[in-house]
């Protein structure tokens, strides 16, 4: 199995680049998010021959700027939060009188042992070195590897001995994790469609800053949970996705984007301060929850436990992707579900198989079961080019996912027949 596809190694480490103030920026436009009030994002024309990331005035980013952090209707919070509770330290007097009062004796059994043992050690002889051959192969010891192939260094969730108490406990978090289905019809301002201009905007911040895959999947994961309870006006939405990309960027990337870089992307529409309180106001709704199960964290484990080619690894990593653009109907499916189904229908256009017997045990779920899931992904997937948002699918035209959108997918699904 490739693994450039699932996680490429060499955007780990790369540097963000950072922007200085009154100077242009190094990497020619600024990802900046569309007008939500038209329901669309307009394109900046070539320049050079090079097509530019969309470009929006900072006079109206959103349809509507007016300060509204304030008015957010906090009565919206699904179920009452306890407030966050001040542990007061006891005065210096008192931990001193019970440390006083739980003293145990200088010459107690323990200490009695532990000198004996340290008397001991001056009456031992020093160990003698051990004589390493050196092969002539090497032109220094420290190119030798001592560790056997079998004993080196794995990630955790690649030790087959634990997949199953991984997956079971993926399984109990991402229903604790998942956000509300239908929480957009109780939103008084934003609809969906604006939420898929957002999504569809993060998309661009991700690759136009190499973010991990994994980064994004977290970012929705955290702006829909958010959503779920707090109400939003449309002018604070592009401040909610941006404020949620900063969170998921710290969790999961080696070198995130710096707090200045995420101002610069709204084109300066929200300043530092007003980022780093949405922040807090986000971290606070979540309850600090940011461990969520991804779409992409199940695929992985599918990939270890039916090995498939790259190009189908790339074809599931675009479905799941697909299905972050559009609240409905994929709110409404967990995670390991959608991945599910991602899989089968990527190894059914490709290869032309179906759901295997041992990822049906290990997950289980039936063809049967996720039939709702399949066919709902699979009439997104025939729509993606005629989508009115096509980040997604202009990033997985790359060769480094084997240009795998410009497949067309089959005609129709017999999998069921």
């Amino acid at each position: 199995m490739s693994q450039s596809v699932l996680r490429d190694e060499n955007q780990e480490n790369v540097q963000p680049r950072k922007h200085v103030a009154g100077q242009p920026a190094q990497h020619g436009g600024r990802t900046v998010l569309g007008l939500l009030n038209e329901n669309r994002r307009p394109r900046a024309h070539a320049r050079g021959g090079k097509q530019q990331p969309p470009v929006l005035s900072a006079q109206n980013p959103l349809g509507i700027n007016e300060e509204n952090y304030g008015h957010i209707q906090t009565g919206k919070v699904v179920g009452k939060q306890s407030a966050f509770t001040i542990h007061v330290d006891e005065p210096d007097c008192a931990s001193h009188r019970r440390q006083q009062v739980q003293k145990k004796p200088a010459f107690d059994e323990h200490l009695k042992q532990l000198n004996a043992v340290v008397i001991s050690l001056g009456q031992r002889q020093p160990l003698a070195p051990i004589e390493v051959p050196v092969s002539a192969s090497f032109d220094s010891p420290m190119d030798m590897s001592i560790v056997d192939e079998e004993e080196k260094t794995v990630r955790s969730n690649e030790v087959l001995d634990y997949a199953d108490e991984i997956h079971t406990y993926l399984r109990e978090m991402e229903i604790k994790c998942k956000p509300k289905a239908g929480y957009m019809q109780k939103q008084p301002d934003i609809t969906s469609n604006m939420r898929a201009i957002l999504v569809d905007w993060l998309v661009e911040v991700g690759e136009e800053y190499k973010l991990q895959n994994e980064t994004l999947y977290l970012a929705v994961n955290y702006i829909d949970r958010f959503l779920s309870s707090m109400s939003v006006l449309r002018g604070k939405l592009q401040l909610v996705g941006t404020a949620a990309m900063l969170l998921a960027s710290k969790f999961e990337e080696i070198y995130p984007p710096e707090v200045a870089e995420f101002v610069y992307i709204t084109d300066d529409t929200y300043n530092k301060k007003q980022v780093l309180k949405m922040e807090h106001l986000v971290l606070k709704v979540l309850s600090f929850d940011l461990a969520a199960p991804t779409i992409l964290q199940y695929l992985n484990q599918y990939f270890r436990r039916h090995s498939v080619s790259p190009k189908v690894e790339s074809l599931c990593m675009y479905l799941g992707e697909l299905c972050l653009i559009d609240a409905h109907p994929f709110l409404q499916y967990l995670p390991s579900a959608i991945a599910a189904s991602a899989f089968i229908i990527a190894n059914y256009t490709i290869n032309e198989e179906i759901w295997s017997a041992s990822l049906a045990e290990f997950t289980g779920y039936s063809l049967e079961s996720l039939k709702p899931c399949i066919l709902d992904l699979y009439q997104a997937y025939i729509s993606a080019a005629t989508h009115q948002q096509q980040a997604v699918r202009e990033k997985y035209k790359t060769v480094k996912y084997h240009s795998i959108s410009t497949v067309d997918p089959p005609e129709s699904l017999s999998i069921f027949s």
